[in-house]
Formats: structure tokens, sequence, C-alpha cells
């Protein structure tokens, strides 16, 4: 086997390496990429530079941006009171791909899980607690996955922050087992309105 040939199967197994590719998804993406070289490999390269250079957690929410504090939580627009808790990031651009939420949120990095030994300190909850008596929050809104790890962990911060805060959870259109990565931007408006206390 050719260096050239070691380098491109290396290639092919740090993309078989990404969520939804598998290795012969990332042998025809590899293929693809090398045959459109200066229009795609070339250009993925840099911004993958400069993205591996400049990409930060938002030290407040936990939002993946370019500076410390993320636009987010920079806006003042956004300080309504109100903090969105979801699982991770991708829920959180799910969320702003829909557009209907206006205030703050809040990534906890995860969900609690007594089988994968995860427990509130593992997450980011103790700085959604800090938060909530800092920015003078007046709801906390829980858009977590609607699996059981979702769910123990939304019920656990509801039991947490009951006395302190208005706690709800998304309501309809959100459907058991669901993932907010997956659900279209009208469903997701909807539950965002229709949400209830816990």
């Amino acid at each position: 086997m050719s260096d050239a040939t070691r380098e491109i199967e290396a290639l092919i197994e740090m993309m078989a390496k990404l969520p939804g590719l598998g290795p012969r998804s990332a042998r025809r993406a590899v293929l693809h990429l090398i045959k459109k070289r200066s229009r795609v490999l070339m250009p993925l390269a840099e911004a993958m530079r400069v993205v591996g250079e400049t990409a930060r957690e938002c030290l407040n929410c936990g939002n993946i941006g370019t500076s410390d504090i993320c636009d987010i939580c920079q806006s003042e627009k956004r300080r309504n009171g109100e903090i969105c808790v979801v699982e991770d990031v991708a829920d959180l651009w799910a969320m702003e791909r829909g557009g209907a939420f206006k205030g703050r949120y809040h990534v906890l990095g995860g969900t609690l899980s007594a089988l994968d030994a995860v427990g509130p300190e593992d997450l980011r909850i103790p700085k959604l607690v800090d938060r909530v008596t800092a920015e003078e929050v007046t709801e906390v809104i829980l858009a977590l996955n609607a699996t059981v790890d979702g769910q123990t962990t939304a019920h656990y911060i509801a039991d947490l922050l009951e006395s302190r805060v208005r706690v709800t959870s998304l309501a309809q259109g959100v459907p058991i087992g669901g993932e907010l990565d997956y659900l279209d931007d009208g469903t997701i408006s909807a539950a965002l309105r229709a949400r209830k206390s816990v």
C-alpha cells in the first residue's frame, strides 16, 4: 500500500467516525471530495482549520461560537427572563431555526443516566441554578428530548427549581421518543407555544 493510499484510507476512517456515516458512506464522500478537490475539498479543509482554531463553548450557556460569550447571551433583546434548557447544541440550533423562542438558552451537555453513571455534577445543572439567580430568570423552559433519560433530567431540574422560578416544558408536537434535532420548525414552534407547567 502506497503512502498516498494510506493517507486516503486514514481520511476515510476519520470520516466514518462522523455521525450518520459508515465506512461505505465515508468512502463515497472522500471520493467525491477528491474529484471536486479545488471546489469542495480545499475550501472544506480551510473552513475546518478555521473552525478548529476559533470555535469555543460559550462560558455562560454552553452554545458553540467564536467568542467566550455567544451572540445570544450578549444580546440585550434576548434578556426577557426566559431560559430554554436543551440537552446539546444541536437542540439549541433546532430551536433557533424555528425562530419562535426569543429568550436565552442553557445547554446541559447531556442527560442524567444511571446506566452511564452521569449525575447532576457531570452536566451543567449547577450552572443553570446559578444563572436562575444571577440573571433574574422568571421562567425555565425544559426542552429536553422525550426519552427516558430526557424526562428523568427534566423532572430532576423541575424539582430543583420548583420554589425558585416557574418551570415549564414543551407540549404538543414533540412525540415520545422524539429528538428535537429531527423535528421540523413548525412542530418546534407549536410545542414551544403550548408549553405547560411541570
